[in-house]
């Protein structure tokens, strides 16, 4: 049952419900600013989103997980911002998740599943953000990270009630799901079936407009497609770096800080031996006894070894505290009282009786005050250095709290300011694909989250340098005015306009092959200069072994026999006919091992496939209503709008 559960929340439709329940906890604590709630768009934190049977969902919950499945996003993509999470969708996707989610748990409840008190605990000592130092649940590192994330435990138990619920119900709903030998066999064939077509390629640019729109018509394109020309939140950072020159020079060590130091660590400059050792370990005295007699009888320690079903180890060059630590101290007296080559009086130890022989010696002699003093002197100058930097930059950091500005330390220090170009989060400079300072590599990412005019002190390079910077300017991520893109929402107008020329081309040629012309001649029909078709013939293992499928030969090998489709692709500016020809499909025993092995397949998917179902179920089985006024509210509040 344990591999099930393991199989289940790795598959395509696991993954999924296992993100969407992990809700506040996955999310919350996956960001350091998930408790921005309170009052969104003039609709109060208590109003109501969305109602599943008893339960609801308030504005302030959905406004959480909206600005928490943002911030996930952002690993992946760090300048994508809330105005284009909430064009493409994303808070009704999330609100959609938590209906989802919440729906189930009401079923659960109502079936008389439950989530005991008990098991919500195990869950929650399980997570590593309640964990102490020592690795253990720690109930005030929980009361903490709660509090820092502006979250209750009562929320907490019950997102974690309600996975824990979900688990209960859909991963039994796709236990055991088998389908049919037949319907394995045939989707073994698919794996071999070779096809035969064409594609045509229509692209826009061949039936874009050569004019320019009219003012209207521009602006009307402009309005139905703003998400597009949506800018990134850029920023201006000043800055200056520096190291331990701007703090002067320290101080060379005195002879008598250099004495105190050798007398301090004297043991270190004694004269020192280690010695690494073939080692064998017998259970009685007896044993050990008899494989030194063998060893001296012309025997390797390892062939009397082997020849007693055991095997020895090789112990690398250790000193006789440590050997005395791993095995006891009569066994490393003895092993170091032995010479070079030879076997040590076998000694008893932890794991019974140690039979070792000495394979190398390294002595290290020692050193006089004289001859330490270049390596002191290096010890505590650094020292020194080290804690000179240290008082410094938290005298720095105390001023800059205090409210000193970054103009006034870097003047203190002897340093000029840079001012960056706008960047983006992404670490570039704004219009270009060119990097910001590698200076400020390291601070990019924090910079994003300050307010602006509040200098920071970062350490770049541990020990060695520093930078001082603030935010001098923040241009929040908006829709470009159109004045100042016009050239590139035209070109996007007459793309579009392309698109819309290259698309009803595609549906007469399709029209021609359907009164029996082939690809081919429906292409030439056309008044304007097209390229002629690809011809295609390909199995699906070729298929397979190109890795990324392009969109056509995905169309192309789920088509029907003797039809011909149409299919866009937009980030290309392109439209394809896909025509397919013949299917040529071999012919597989029911035992055949890929028919067993595709029959194992279709059983995982089949499970998935009825937990979708069974979600999809429970939610029609239930009296769920969206207010979409508060929806809306939440969105304007998250973007900006509402201000």
């Amino acid at each position: 049952m344990i591999q099930l559960f393991r199989r289940f929340f790795q598959s395509k439709l696991g993954i999924v419900i296992t993100f969407a329940f992990l809700g506040i906890i996955a999310f919350a604590f996956a960001s350091m600013d998930v408790a921005n709630t309170g009052t969104f768009g003039g609709v109060a934190g208590g109003d109501r989103v969305a109602v599943i049977g008893d339960r609801r969902i308030d504005a302030a919950d959905l406004a959480v997980n909206a600005n928490s499945e943002l911030d996930q996003m952002r690993a992946q993509n760090p300048t994508i911002s809330m105005e284009t999470f909430a064009a493409q969708g994303g808070v009704e996707r999330v609100l959609q998740q938590m209906i989802s989610r919440w729906s189930i748990a009401e079923f659960a409840e109502t079936i008389g599943l439950r989530a005991g008190n008990r098991l919500i605990d195990s869950e929650i000592v399980s997570i590593p953000a309640f964990r102490g130092v020592s690795g253990e649940f720690d109930p005030e590192a929980f009361r903490m990270a709660l509090s820092q994330r502006g979250l209750n435990e009562a929320a907490v138990r019950e997102d974690l009630a309600m996975g824990l619920l979900a688990r209960q119900v859909l991963v039994s709903a796709g236990y055991g799901a088998r389908p049919p030998l037949s319907m394995a066999q045939r989707y073994a064939q698919l794996l071999g079936e070779t096809r035969r077509g064409s594609i045509a390629t229509l692209s826009a640019g061949a039936f874009a407009p050569a004019g320019n729109p009219s003012a209207a018509q521009l602006q009307q394109f402009y309005d139905a497609n703003r998400e597009d020309y949506i800018r990134p939140e850029r920023r201006v950072l000043r800055y200056a770096s520096f190291g331990q020159e701007a703090f002067g020079t320290q101080a060379v060590p005195t002879e008598q800080a250099v004495a105190r130091r050798y007398q301090r660590d004297i043991a270190s400059f004694q004269p020192s031996e280690r010695r690494g050792f073939t080692q064998l370990v017998v259970p009685t005295q007896a044993a050990a006894q008899a494989v030194v007699a063998e060893v001296r009888g012309g025997l390797s320690l390892e062939a009397s070894a082997q020849s007693k079903g055991l095997a020895t180890a090789t112990i690398a060059a250790v000193d006789q505290t440590a050997l005395a630590g791993a095995s006891s101290a009569a066994v490393a007296a003895a092993a170091f009282a032995a010479e070079r080559g030879a076997l040590a009086t076998p000694a008893q130890g932890g794991l019974g009786w140690y039979v070792l022989r000495v394979d190398t010696v390294e002595r290290e002699p020692g050193r006089t005050l004289a001859q330490a003093r270049a390596d002191i002197v290096r010890q505590l100058t650094d020292e020194q250095r080290r804690t000179a930097l240290n008082e410094a930059t938290a005298r720095i950091e105390d001023e800059m709290a205090e409210g000193r500005s970054l103009a006034e330390v870097a003047e203190e220090l002897g340093l000029t300011l840079q001012t960056t170009p706008p960047i983006t989060a992404a670490g570039l400079i704004y219009g270009t694909a060119n990097p910001a300072p590698a200076a400020l590599a390291p601070i990019i990412s924090l910079a994003f989250e300050m307010e602006e005019g509040e200098p920071q002190l970062a350490e770049t390079v541990p020990g060695e340098s520093f930078l001082i910077f603030d935010v001098g300017g923040v241009t929040p991520s908006a829709t470009a005015p159109l004045a100042e893109i016009r050239e590139d929402v035209t070109l996007g107008w007459r793309r579009d306009r392309g698109m819309a020329g290259a698309a009803a081309a595609a549906e007469r040629i399709i029209a021609r092959t359907a009164q029996g012309q082939t690809l081919a001649q429906a292409v030439a029909a056309e008044e304007r200069e097209l390229p002629a078709p690809q011809t295609l013939n390909m199995d699906r293992r070729t298929l397979a072994a190109q890795g990324q499928v392009p969109s056509p030969l995905m169309l192309f090998f789920s088509m029907a026999e003797g039809t011909a489709k149409r299919l866009p692709e937009e980030p290309s500016g392109r439209w394809f006919v896909v025509q397919l020809d013949e299917i040529e499909t071999p012919e597989l025993a029911a035992n055949d091992p890929i028919v067993t092995g595709t029959l194992q397949q279709l059983a995982s998917a089949a499970g998935e496939e009825y937990a979708e179902q069974l979600v999809k179920a429970i939610e029609g089985g239930l009296k769920v209503e969206t207010n979409q006024a508060a929806v809306d509210g939440v969105i304007a509040q998250l973007t900006g709008a509402a201000n």
